[in-house]
């Protein structure tokens, strides 16, 4: 009978949550239009970035450079004089200005390396960070093409065959849908488990459960497969609707083995959803705690920034957290293409973690149901 009681307390998780309309609309949210969002947005890329030429040359090559300056990185450059670049600047109208002084051709040709002034407004930080090295290139290699047809003894380059793997076009929303997928699945995972059970405790069923002849480990193990099957839902809809069918994204590996880890990750974070939802006695509480929680799990799990970056203490740390074990599985799935014999690690991770976590949840829920009676 406690198969068919997990199954039955399922089921009045399910039509609970189809009951409420705020988390019905959270769950369509996370993972469609924050999705998508957060594929065009892109704000670590530089586009349409506006930018200013002071061209006191008024030479062959200097126009050269400032017709380089093109869409999408960048604006049509605004022309202006000397006096304008700090009144734009100090008004936010230009993020770069460049200054190219008199008798730059005529320096460049001699050979004596004339210097051009970047302005950058850094309190934007993104576009000031890539732009720097995107106007660098652009100028070096707009000079030394001119310098080509006007001098015999320009000095050979080293030639750089780029070949970009596992995202050939260098799309950037390629990479920000599916970490949002990722980010959406740990998110919801918490949210929909904890709610349940403060929900349960704000209406007062969770009494009406104690007189009935199920167990706290059925209660629970209830509330864990009916959320993370919600997720698991949204999650495969998700990637092929908007990922895979409106933003047009190649998913180079297995879906059916990238579920697999999914609802291996939500059984750890189901759990810790749980977990947290014994803690908290409010949902204002419950918030509270996902602030604290969340956020250091989806910053420092390797989503956002690689985890090699991070210092070492704080690496070894987030190797206890689930979702650093399934970014790793669903970068190398989705990405790479990769199959079971290269993710298997990860698998087993999220598996012992999960389990560790359905314990100490199941032994929490428990002591919080022997306090309520």
């Amino acid at each position: 009978m406690r198969a068919a009681n997990i199954l039955h307390l399922g089921v009045k998780e399910l039509r609970s949550l189809l009951g409420d309309p705020m988390l019905l609309t959270l769950i369509v949210y996370a993972f469609s239009f924050e999705v998508y969002s957060a594929a065009k947005a892109m704000p670590e890329t530089l586009h349409k970035a506006p930018i200013a030429i002071v061209d006191e040359d008024r030479s062959q090559l200097s126009i050269r450079i400032a017709d380089a300056f093109i869409a999408p990185h960048f604006n049509p450059p605004a022309m202006i004089t000397r006096t304008e670049m700090d009144r734009r600047m100090d008004a936010g109208l230009d993020t770069f200005a460049i200054n190219i002084p008199p008798n730059f051709q005529r320096d460049v040709l001699a050979g004596r390396s004339p210097a051009i002034q970047l302005n950058v407004d850094a309190t934007r930080m993104s576009q000031a960070f890539t732009g720097s090295g995107y106007i660098q290139s652009i100028i070096t290699t707009e000079t030394s093409a001119f310098l080509q047809g006007h001098r015999a003894d320009t000095v050979a380059t080293v030639a750089l065959n780029l070949r970009a793997r596992f995202n050939p076009e260098l799309n950037q929303f390629w990479f920000g849908s599916v970490m949002q997928i990722i980010n959406s699945v740990t998110m919801l995972s918490i949210i929909l488990t904890g709610a349940a059970l403060i929900r349960e405790r704000e209406h007062g069923t969770v009494e009406h459960l104690l007189v009935m002849p199920v167990t706290p480990f059925e209660i629970m193990a209830a509330k864990v497969w009916a959320m993370a099957l919600v997720v698991l839902t949204t999650t495969a809809c998700s990637l092929t609707l908007v990922v895979q069918g409106l933003l047009r994204v190649p998913i180079e590996g297995s879906v059916t083995l990238f579920l697999v880890g999914t609802a291996l990750h939500l059984f750890a974070t189901t759990s810790l959803g749980i977990f947290l939802g014994t803690i908290a006695r409010s949902m204002p509480q419950f918030g509270l705690l996902m602030m604290l929680v969340l956020l250091p799990l989806q910053i420092l799990s390797g989503s956002t920034t690689p985890r090699e970056s991070m210092p070492d203490a704080v690496q070894w740390i987030m190797l206890a957290a689930p979702n650093t074990h399934f970014v790793i599985l669903a970068q190398a799935i989705l990405y790479r293409g990769a199959g079971l014999a290269v993710v298997w690690p990860q698998l087993i991770s999220l598996a012992l973690i999960g389990s560790l976590l359905f314990s100490l949840s199941l032994a929490r829920f428990r002591k919080t149901i022997t306090t309520m009676v």
